[in-house]
């Protein structure tokens, strides 16, 4: 009697040691370890009370609040991470962790580091929940790229500095995020409401496409978001066209000639320059219906720019002449590239 009640009494400290601050609640091995006592209690609990029925009178109820805690304990293990509870495991985790930073240090390994990741993985969780809530991406990709930046800061992290890690890490893991989500991000900036009715439009798409057998019309996707028509293609459009498109993106087809973006776009300076050699070509066409001499004093006066006695010389007439010439040639030149012109638009 007396070593079954030793055995009974033994059980509340069996249970303390199981309820104490695991080392990650977060690995399935400790989560599978706390169900298995868990279990185990219970069990030593009927045992318990089917002899307390028979009579014999033995210390139950001490073993509730621990079974109370070990319960809460592996309900939350996937959403808690390794934080010790009181001063003395708090001193205990820090030693640990300094002394583990410190091998590292040393004598870099792979499995040192991955206990460290797995020790400080509650301040990528951290960083993470709190990013969660500016920003549309899931909360598991923006905690894999924390891991990124957790892993980094163990290569850097130099102990004897003096620095607490924990204040050299959360830097590197919140700027991996940052990172993370300034690449993905779009070039075009588009009001968040828009953003998050968008996403929230395509999982109302696929239920009515599965429900209706059809592809639903956006009065049907906007009736069943709660907004308006317009606000909805709004979202919709905005949300379409805040990737840049490739100039190279191939738009339509002409026979067998793909035709890319950047050919239907106007070059303004091309075109500018497609006008001037029209403008010369016509105006080359102009001038070899002149007379000689007369073509001979515009080449000299307006293209070579030559005054006009020079011009005067090279021809072989008077300045005067020269100007008559002009005079002649300008209203001769003019008269032509209006009847050109006017052919052309007609």
């Amino acid at each position: 009697m007396m070593a079954t009640q030793s055995a009974v009494y033994s059980y509340p400290m069996f249970a303390r040691e199981i309820s104490s601050p695991l080392k990650d609640l977060g690995d399935y091995t400790e989560r599978q370890h706390s169900r298995r006592s868990l279990e185990a209690i219970k069990s030593r609990q009927n045992g318990m009370a089917r002899q307390k029925a028979a009579g014999t009178d033995l210390p139950v109820a001490p073993l509730m609040p621990q079974i109370k805690v070990l319960s809460k304990a592996v309900s939350t293990a996937t959403e808690t991470s390794a934080t010790p509870n009181t001063a003395s495991d708090k001193g205990e985790w820090d030693t640990k962790g300094m002394e583990l930073l410190m091998a590292y240090h040393q004598n870099p390994s792979v499995s040192l580091r991955n206990q460290l990741v797995k020790m400080h993985a509650g301040l990528v969780r951290k960083v993470a929940h709190r990013i969660r809530y500016q920003c549309t991406e899931p909360y598991e990709d923006l905690e894999q790229i924390g891991f990124i930046g957790l892993i980094r800061a163990i290569e850097r992290f130099n102990p004897t500095q003096g620095c607490a890690f924990s204040s050299f890490a959360i830097p590197y893991i919140r700027g991996e995020m940052l990172h993370f989500l300034r690449d993905k991000s779009s070039m075009v900036k588009i009001p968040r409401r828009w953003q998050e009715l968008y996403i929230e439009g395509e999982k109302v798409e696929k239920k009515l496409t599965a429900k209706l057998g059809r592809t639903p019309k956006d009065a049907e996707i906007a009736q069943a978001l709660g907004v308006s028509l317009q606000e909805w293609r709004d979202s919709k459009l905005a949300a379409q066209n805040r990737q840049p498109l490739s100039l190279d993106a191939t738009v339509a087809r002409q026979l067998d000639y793909p035709v890319s973006l950047g050919e239907t776009l106007p070059d303004t300076r091309y075109q500018a320059l497609q006008h001037l050699e029209e403008d010369r070509q016509q105006l080359q066409d102009a001038l070899s219906q002149l007379e000689t001499k007369t073509r001979a004093a515009i080449e000299c006066v307006f293209l070579r720019e030559l005054p006009r006695k020079e011009a005067a010389k090279q021809i072989g007439v008077s300045p005067m002449t020269v100007t008559r010439h002009l005079q002649k040639g300008v209203d001769q030149l003019v008269s032509m590239l209006q009847a050109q012109t006017a052919g052309l638009a007609g």
